[in-house]
Protein backbone atom coordinates (compact mmCIF):
# COMPACT_ATOMS: atom_id res chain seq x y z
CA UNK A 1 0.00 0.00 0.00
CA UNK A 2 1.12 3.55 -0.61
CA UNK A 3 0.18 6.28 1.82
CA UNK A 4 -1.47 9.42 0.54
CA UNK A 5 -0.10 12.81 1.54
CA UNK A 6 -2.16 13.34 4.69
CA UNK A 7 -0.72 16.60 5.97
CA UNK A 8 -3.19 19.15 7.24
CA UNK A 9 -5.91 16.46 7.48
CA UNK A 10 -7.62 18.56 10.20
CA UNK A 11 -8.63 21.18 7.63
CA UNK A 12 -7.21 24.70 7.37
CA UNK A 13 -4.58 25.51 9.95
CA UNK A 14 -5.92 27.56 12.86
CA UNK A 15 -3.44 29.67 14.87
CA UNK A 16 -3.10 28.48 18.44
CA UNK A 17 -4.25 31.09 20.97
CA UNK A 18 -1.49 33.02 22.71
CA UNK A 19 -1.45 31.59 26.23
CA UNK A 20 0.16 34.81 27.50
CA UNK A 21 -2.94 36.87 26.66
CA UNK A 22 -5.70 36.39 29.26
CA UNK A 23 -9.12 35.45 27.92
CA UNK A 24 -12.11 37.62 28.66
CA UNK A 25 -14.91 36.05 30.69
CA UNK A 26 -16.95 33.70 28.49
CA UNK A 27 -14.27 33.54 25.80
CA UNK A 28 -12.85 30.16 24.68
CA UNK A 29 -10.08 29.17 22.23
CA UNK A 30 -11.29 28.83 18.63
CA UNK A 31 -10.45 25.60 16.79
CA UNK A 32 -11.47 24.20 13.41
CA UNK A 33 -12.80 20.68 14.05
CA UNK A 34 -13.23 19.79 10.39
CA UNK A 35 -11.62 16.34 10.83
CA UNK A 36 -10.76 14.34 7.71
CA UNK A 37 -9.80 10.66 7.78
CA UNK A 38 -6.46 9.74 6.11
CA UNK A 39 -6.48 7.52 3.02
CA UNK A 40 -4.28 4.85 1.44
CA UNK A 41 -3.82 3.48 -2.07
CA UNK A 42 -4.08 -0.32 -2.35
CA UNK A 43 -2.46 -2.04 -5.34
CA UNK A 44 -4.89 -4.05 -7.47
CA UNK A 45 -3.60 -7.47 -8.59
CA UNK A 46 -5.59 -7.11 -11.84
CA UNK A 47 -4.11 -3.65 -12.53
CA UNK A 48 -7.56 -2.82 -13.84
CA UNK A 49 -7.01 -4.87 -17.00
CA UNK A 50 -10.22 -6.89 -16.84
CA UNK A 51 -12.73 -4.17 -16.06
CA UNK A 52 -14.73 -2.94 -19.07
CA UNK A 53 -14.31 0.54 -20.53
CA UNK A 54 -16.35 3.02 -18.56
CA UNK A 55 -15.77 1.19 -15.26
CA UNK A 56 -14.00 3.47 -12.74
CA UNK A 57 -11.26 0.82 -12.28
CA UNK A 58 -10.63 0.25 -16.00
CA UNK A 59 -6.81 0.16 -16.39
CA UNK A 60 -6.36 1.55 -12.86
CA UNK A 61 -3.55 -0.02 -10.84
CA UNK A 62 -4.70 1.21 -7.42
CA UNK A 63 -7.86 1.80 -5.43
CA UNK A 64 -8.08 4.52 -2.78
CA UNK A 65 -9.53 3.65 0.62
CA UNK A 66 -9.80 5.63 3.82
CA UNK A 67 -8.56 4.41 7.17
CA UNK A 68 -10.89 2.35 9.34
CA UNK A 69 -12.74 4.40 11.94
CA UNK A 70 -14.70 3.61 15.11
CA UNK A 71 -17.88 3.95 13.02
CA UNK A 72 -16.57 1.22 10.69
CA UNK A 73 -15.92 -0.99 13.70
CA UNK A 74 -19.63 -0.62 14.51
CA UNK A 75 -20.36 -2.18 11.12
CA UNK A 76 -17.90 -5.04 11.65
CA UNK A 77 -19.36 -5.85 15.07
CA UNK A 78 -23.03 -5.46 14.14
CA UNK A 79 -24.76 -8.72 15.11
CA UNK A 80 -27.49 -8.16 12.54
CA UNK A 81 -24.99 -7.68 9.70
CA UNK A 82 -22.86 -10.59 10.88
CA UNK A 83 -25.90 -12.89 10.93
CA UNK A 84 -26.69 -11.88 7.35
CA UNK A 85 -23.04 -12.38 6.33
CA UNK A 86 -22.75 -8.86 4.89
CA UNK A 87 -20.70 -7.07 7.57
CA UNK A 88 -17.36 -7.16 5.73
CA UNK A 89 -18.86 -6.19 2.36
CA UNK A 90 -20.75 -3.29 3.98
CA UNK A 91 -17.55 -2.18 5.69
CA UNK A 92 -15.50 -2.37 2.47
CA UNK A 93 -18.11 -0.37 0.55
CA UNK A 94 -17.98 2.24 3.28
CA UNK A 95 -14.21 2.82 3.07
CA UNK A 96 -13.87 2.99 -0.74
CA UNK A 97 -13.32 6.66 -1.62
CA UNK A 98 -14.76 6.53 -5.16
CA UNK A 99 -18.42 5.70 -4.55
CA UNK A 100 -18.90 4.69 -8.19
CA UNK A 101 -16.97 1.52 -7.33
CA UNK A 102 -19.15 -1.29 -5.97
CA UNK A 103 -17.72 -4.16 -3.91
CA UNK A 104 -19.92 -6.64 -5.79
CA UNK A 105 -18.23 -5.65 -9.08
CA UNK A 106 -14.67 -6.16 -7.83
CA UNK A 107 -12.73 -9.17 -9.10
CA UNK A 108 -12.11 -11.62 -6.26
CA UNK A 109 -8.34 -11.02 -6.24
CA UNK A 110 -8.82 -7.24 -6.07
CA UNK A 111 -11.36 -7.65 -3.28
CA UNK A 112 -8.88 -9.82 -1.36
CA UNK A 113 -6.26 -7.08 -1.69
CA UNK A 114 -8.80 -4.57 -0.40
CA UNK A 115 -9.62 -6.78 2.60
CA UNK A 116 -5.94 -7.07 3.57
CA UNK A 117 -5.22 -3.39 2.93
CA UNK A 118 -8.15 -2.24 5.05
CA UNK A 119 -7.14 -4.57 7.88
CA UNK A 120 -3.63 -3.08 7.90
CA UNK A 121 -4.97 0.50 8.10
CA UNK A 122 -7.30 -0.49 10.92
CA UNK A 123 -5.26 -2.75 13.18
CA UNK A 124 -1.74 -2.76 11.77
CA UNK A 125 0.28 -5.28 9.77
CA UNK A 126 0.76 -7.80 12.60
CA UNK A 127 -1.90 -10.49 12.54
CA UNK A 128 -1.74 -12.88 15.50
CA UNK A 129 -3.82 -16.05 15.27
CA UNK A 130 -3.76 -19.75 16.15
CA UNK A 131 -2.60 -22.31 13.57
CA UNK A 132 -2.22 -26.09 13.60
CA UNK A 133 0.88 -28.03 12.55
CA UNK A 134 0.18 -30.38 9.64
CA UNK A 135 2.78 -32.82 10.99
CA UNK A 136 2.07 -33.23 14.71
CA UNK A 137 -1.35 -31.52 14.94
CA UNK A 138 -0.10 -29.19 17.68
CA UNK A 139 -1.87 -25.81 17.90
CA UNK A 140 0.19 -22.70 18.55
CA UNK A 141 0.02 -18.94 18.10
CA UNK A 142 1.83 -17.21 15.24
CA UNK A 143 2.17 -13.60 14.13
CA UNK A 144 1.83 -12.98 10.38
CA UNK A 145 3.03 -9.82 8.63
CA UNK A 146 0.40 -8.42 6.24
CA UNK A 147 2.38 -5.35 5.20
CA UNK A 148 3.59 -6.44 1.74
CA UNK A 149 1.63 -9.35 0.25
CA UNK A 150 3.01 -10.82 -2.97
CA UNK A 151 1.02 -9.59 -5.96
CA UNK A 152 0.22 -12.21 -8.59
CA UNK A 153 -1.04 -10.39 -11.69
CA UNK A 154 -2.00 -13.62 -13.44
CA UNK A 155 -0.38 -15.42 -16.35
CA UNK A 156 -1.45 -17.25 -19.50
CA UNK A 157 -0.35 -20.91 -19.26
CA UNK A 158 0.50 -22.95 -22.33
CA UNK A 159 -2.62 -24.11 -24.15
CA UNK A 160 -4.71 -21.26 -22.78
CA UNK A 161 -5.83 -18.22 -24.79
CA UNK A 162 -7.55 -14.94 -23.95
CA UNK A 163 -10.52 -13.34 -25.70
CA UNK A 164 -11.37 -9.70 -26.32
CA UNK A 165 -14.20 -10.01 -23.80
CA UNK A 166 -11.89 -10.75 -20.89
CA UNK A 167 -12.62 -14.48 -20.87
CA UNK A 168 -10.22 -17.39 -21.41
CA UNK A 169 -10.23 -20.69 -23.29
CA UNK A 170 -8.86 -23.77 -21.53
CA UNK A 171 -8.60 -27.18 -23.20
CA UNK A 172 -9.27 -30.17 -20.95
CA UNK A 173 -6.41 -32.67 -21.53
CA UNK A 174 -8.43 -35.89 -21.15
CA UNK A 175 -11.73 -34.96 -22.80
CA UNK A 176 -10.05 -32.75 -25.42
CA UNK A 177 -12.87 -30.24 -24.94
CA UNK A 178 -12.38 -26.48 -24.93
CA UNK A 179 -14.17 -24.55 -22.19
CA UNK A 180 -14.48 -20.80 -21.83
CA UNK A 181 -14.11 -19.32 -18.34
CA UNK A 182 -14.50 -15.88 -16.78
CA UNK A 183 -13.14 -14.25 -13.63
CA UNK A 184 -15.40 -14.31 -10.61
CA UNK A 185 -16.51 -11.13 -8.82
CA UNK A 186 -17.76 -10.23 -5.38
CA UNK A 187 -21.32 -10.82 -6.60
CA UNK A 188 -20.39 -14.37 -7.67
CA UNK A 189 -18.84 -14.94 -4.26
CA UNK A 190 -22.14 -13.97 -2.64
CA UNK A 191 -24.08 -16.28 -4.96
CA UNK A 192 -21.82 -19.23 -4.08
CA UNK A 193 -22.16 -18.51 -0.36
CA UNK A 194 -25.96 -18.40 -0.74
CA UNK A 195 -25.99 -21.77 -2.52
CA UNK A 196 -23.78 -23.35 0.14
CA UNK A 197 -25.91 -21.99 2.98
CA UNK A 198 -29.11 -23.21 1.31
CA UNK A 199 -27.69 -26.72 0.97
CA UNK A 200 -26.54 -26.65 4.58
CA UNK A 201 -30.00 -25.66 5.83
CA UNK A 202 -31.56 -28.53 3.87
CA UNK A 203 -28.83 -30.91 5.10
CA UNK A 204 -27.72 -31.66 1.55
CA UNK A 205 -24.17 -32.76 0.59
CA UNK A 206 -21.68 -29.97 -0.14
CA UNK A 207 -21.04 -29.24 -3.83
CA UNK A 208 -18.58 -26.36 -3.50
CA UNK A 209 -16.31 -27.41 -6.36
CA UNK A 210 -18.98 -28.10 -8.97
CA UNK A 211 -20.91 -24.98 -7.92
CA UNK A 212 -17.79 -22.91 -8.58
CA UNK A 213 -17.37 -24.55 -11.99
CA UNK A 214 -20.96 -23.63 -12.87
CA UNK A 215 -20.24 -20.06 -11.81
CA UNK A 216 -17.12 -19.44 -13.91
CA UNK A 217 -17.59 -21.68 -16.99
CA UNK A 218 -19.11 -19.55 -19.74
CA UNK A 219 -19.31 -22.04 -22.61
CA UNK A 220 -18.37 -25.55 -23.75
CA UNK A 221 -17.08 -25.74 -27.32
CA UNK A 222 -18.95 -22.49 -27.96
CA UNK A 223 -22.25 -23.69 -26.42
CA UNK A 224 -23.54 -21.49 -23.57
CA UNK A 225 -26.57 -23.60 -22.66
CA UNK A 226 -26.47 -24.14 -18.83
CA UNK A 227 -27.67 -27.72 -19.26
CA UNK A 228 -24.68 -28.52 -21.50
CA UNK A 229 -22.29 -26.90 -19.01
CA UNK A 230 -23.85 -28.91 -16.14
CA UNK A 231 -23.58 -32.14 -18.12
CA UNK A 232 -19.88 -31.52 -18.77
CA UNK A 233 -19.25 -30.82 -15.08
CA UNK A 234 -21.03 -34.01 -14.01
CA UNK A 235 -18.97 -36.19 -16.40
CA UNK A 236 -15.63 -34.39 -16.11
CA UNK A 237 -12.77 -36.79 -15.16
CA UNK A 238 -10.85 -35.83 -12.03
CA UNK A 239 -7.69 -35.20 -14.08
CA UNK A 240 -9.55 -32.59 -16.15
CA UNK A 241 -11.11 -31.08 -13.03
CA UNK A 242 -7.66 -30.71 -11.47
CA UNK A 243 -6.26 -29.17 -14.66
CA UNK A 244 -9.14 -26.70 -14.88
CA UNK A 245 -8.69 -25.58 -11.26
CA UNK A 246 -4.91 -25.24 -11.54
CA UNK A 247 -5.06 -23.32 -14.82
CA UNK A 248 -7.81 -21.03 -13.57
CA UNK A 249 -5.74 -20.23 -10.48
CA UNK A 250 -2.78 -19.24 -12.68
CA UNK A 251 -4.94 -16.98 -14.85
CA UNK A 252 -6.72 -15.07 -12.12
CA UNK A 253 -4.88 -12.09 -10.55
CA UNK A 254 -4.72 -12.35 -6.77
CA UNK A 255 -2.56 -11.73 -3.72
CA UNK A 256 -0.31 -14.44 -2.33
CA UNK A 257 -0.32 -14.57 1.46
CA UNK A 258 2.01 -17.47 2.23
CA UNK A 259 4.51 -17.48 5.06
CA UNK A 260 7.14 -19.89 6.38
CA UNK A 261 6.13 -21.13 9.81
CA UNK A 262 8.09 -23.34 12.23
CA UNK A 263 6.10 -25.57 14.59
CA UNK A 264 6.88 -24.72 18.20
CA UNK A 265 6.42 -28.37 19.21
CA UNK A 266 8.04 -30.60 16.58
CA UNK A 267 10.16 -27.98 14.80
CA UNK A 268 8.80 -28.78 11.33
CA UNK A 269 8.97 -25.91 8.83
CA UNK A 270 6.02 -25.45 6.52
CA UNK A 271 4.69 -22.82 4.14
CA UNK A 272 1.07 -22.01 4.86
CA UNK A 273 -1.54 -19.58 3.61
CA UNK A 274 -2.47 -16.85 6.05
CA UNK A 275 -5.74 -18.08 7.61
CA UNK A 276 -8.71 -15.71 7.52
CA UNK A 277 -10.10 -16.55 10.96
CA UNK A 278 -12.27 -14.51 13.33
CA UNK A 279 -9.09 -12.80 14.59
CA UNK A 280 -8.58 -11.10 11.23
CA UNK A 281 -11.10 -8.26 11.65
CA UNK A 282 -11.85 -8.93 15.29
CA UNK A 283 -8.39 -9.06 16.97
CA UNK A 284 -8.14 -9.75 20.67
Amino acid sequence: MSQRNNEDRLGAKTPMPDSTIPLEAGDSPSFDFNFTTPTEFVELPSKGRFYPEGHPLHNQEHIEIRYMTAKDEDILTSKALLRKGVAIDRFLQNIIVDKRIKVDDLLIGDKNALVVGSRVTGYGADYVTNIKCSSCDAAFEHSFNLESPTINSGSLPEGCSATENGTFFITLPKMKIRVEVRMLTGQDEKALAFIQEKRRKHKLPETNLTDQFRQFIVSVEGHKDPSIISKLIEHMPAVDSQHLRATYKEIVPNIDLKEEVTCEVCGREQEIDVPFTADFFWPK
